[in-house]
């Protein structure tokens, strides 16, 4: 029963099926409310804090609770996103492949002959391994320190090897087009290279400024072998 105005008793109108369709969408619309807040933070912001993290400290020693630290995330929201820790870690090499690491690819794409892309190379890690506002030195040499994830120090390993066989290819192809001479061993010199890129990451990191690692890659390019006829 209702009451009118005038206090005077009326019945209920008995619900119609309109009545009760109605009432099943509203509980349908409470029931099917999203719970929790949607995830709202930037992925790339968090991606490159993520990378610096790795960067600095290496993988074994940043935890997940450092990651959720750092890049202003829950935990769930992180393996959502990126997987678990070693998922999270190789797409952050992948991005600093593409970024900070990627003047290597630059020079070896970019320069007529080998000895340009080397020079190149070494002139642009001075620059890059002591750039303010950054870990100083290479990520994918660094981050395998002390590294107990064996998946993940071979990765990182293949690729600072992959970067060797590319030098060699293209020494290997400077020697056939007789830019270098005939009896140059190819791998033995991009191993050379190799090892003057990992050392001047090593001396980034251990407070090496840019001018000091410029002149270490003056001096060693000066070990490069020329031909008569060519520049090189």
């Amino acid at each position: 029963m209702v009451n009118d105005d005038d206090a005077t008793a009326k019945p209920e109108r008995p619900a119609t099926a309109d009545d009760r369709r109605v009432a099943t969408a509203g509980d349908g619309k409470k029931k099917g409310r999203p719970r929790g807040r949607p995830r709202s933070f930037d992925r790339e912001t968090a991606l490159e804090k993520a990378l610096l993290a790795f960067w600095e400290h290496g993988y074994e020693a940043t935890s997940v609770s450092d990651l959720t630290r750092v890049m202003d995330i829950g935990t769930p929201s992180l393996y959502a996103a990126f997987g678990d820790k070693r998922s999270l870690f190789e797409e952050v090499v992948r991005v600093y492949g593409t970024g900070h690491g990627s003047f290597t690819d630059r020079a070896l794409t970019e320069e007529p002959t080998a000895r340009a892309a080397v020079e190149r190379t070494l002139r642009e890690a001075a620059i890059a391994y002591t750039e303010p506002g950054h870990p100083h030195g290479c990520l994918v040499v660094h981050a395998a320190t002390n590294c107990s994830d064996t998946e993940v120090e071979q990765s990182l390993r293949d690729r600072r090897n992959a970067n060797i066989a590319a030098f060699e290819s293209r020494i290997g192809a400077d020697v056939a087009a007789g830019v270098l001479p005939p009896d140059i061993d190819a791998a033995a010199l991009a191993r050379h290279v190799g090892a003057m890129i990992q050392g001047m990451s090593q001396q980034a990191r251990d407070g090496a400024s840019r001018e000091e690692l410029e002149a270490v890659a003056k001096i060693a390019m000066t070990i490069w072998p020329r031909t008569g006829t060519h520049t090189g």
